[in-house]
């Protein structure tokens, strides 16, 4: 199925001749300007695509909590990243994405490093094309290290014309 090309898919495009290492890195830092706190954070995109995207963060200092494992928050702007990147190279450039909701439950300690990865339908990317408005539950996993889910998440994106500038 193809889909239109948007601001975010055409960025992601330009590296995918890069070696994988490569592109992660091109990747991380090109949208950690359009998100600063995500290199802040050291957020890592390891996996861009339409229908799938995977973003990590290791259990080092600047992201550990007082028990020296990654930070609650730290976990949720995984889970929130993922899922507004994967709904972000979708969504055409006319339209505003904005997350609607965020619900996380902390079920036990993390172990290491993070990885959360959201995933998209096809009728999901269908509806950001045809729908004005609209929002959407966009499915996410976050593991540890251990391969174990720490935290389970519902993220809810919504949608909405952008608005025109007027002259």
């Amino acid at each position: 199925m193809a889909f239109v090309q948007n601001r975010m898919s055409r960025i992601a495009g330009k590296t995918r001749a890069l070696p994988a290492s490569l592109r992660s890195m091109v990747l991380s830092r090109v949208f950690g300007r359009v998100v600063p706190f995500l290199s802040t954070a050291g957020v890592r995109f390891e996996e861009v695509g339409s229908h799938r995207l995977a973003v990590s963060i290791a259990n080092r200092r600047r992201a550990q909590n007082h028990i020296r494992g990654v930070h609650a928050a730290a976990m949720a702007l995984l889970a929130e990243t993922a899922t507004g990147f994967v709904v972000g190279m979708n969504m055409p450039d006319d339209k505003l994405m904005l997350l609607k909701s965020m619900h996380v439950d902390y079920l036990k300690r993390s172990q290491g490093a993070m990885r959360a990865v959201a995933t998209l339908r096809d009728d999901d990317i269908v509806r950001f094309h045809h729908e004005e408005r609209g929002e959407i539950k966009v499915p996410v996993t976050v593991t540890d290290e251990s391969g174990q889910a720490p935290i389970e998440c519902t993220m809810v994106w919504a949608w909405l014309p952008k608005k025109r500038e007027e002259k």
